[in-house]
């Protein structure tokens, strides 16, 4: 398993991942646009596939942000999404960050459920946050 920065060759096969783990994914023109204005954006790769993602930023002066993170189902269960959060959360380190959110489903317990395995706790909940109305369960991890 490699974690590297995402190149613009990677886009097509992270769009793929993202239809595949989201039921309202962001399109591809955003996706790119994160990369193009510097967000964090990395991948995890095996054996030379691009197999998940992330993309995260500095939100505030103290304040790191998870934007995506999403494996492929293929590949899930194989500690690719721990990877890819504690390489993000390492780089946020650098830079001062001491705390990292991140929004999930309410109803997405598996995700909540991974989250709170590496530390964050559930904050507050947002109601119909989602475009289709699903609220959303803000977790925060102090770093």
């Amino acid at each position: 398993m490699m974690v590297r920065e995402f190149r613009p060759q990677d886009l097509k096969r992270v769009v793929e991942i993202e239809v595949m783990s989201f039921d309202d994914p962001y399109p591809p023109q955003l996706l790119r646009y994160l990369y193009d204005i510097g967000a964090g954006f990395l991948v995890a790769q095996e054996d030379n596939m691009v197999v998940g993602y992330i993309i995260f930023w500095i939100r505030f002066e103290d304040e790191g942000h998870i934007i995506s993170l999403a494996v492929d189902k293929k590949y899930r269960r194989r500690k690719f999404g721990t990877k890819l959060v504690q390489t993000a959360i390492d780089i946020l380190k650098t830079f001062g960050i001491e705390k990292v959110k991140l929004e999930v489903r309410a109803e997405n317990k598996g995700a909540i459920k991974f989250y709170k395995s590496l530390g964050f706790k559930e904050e507050n909940r947002i109601p119909h946050y989602y475009e289709n109305g699903d609220d959303a369960v803000v977790m925060k991890k102090e770093v």
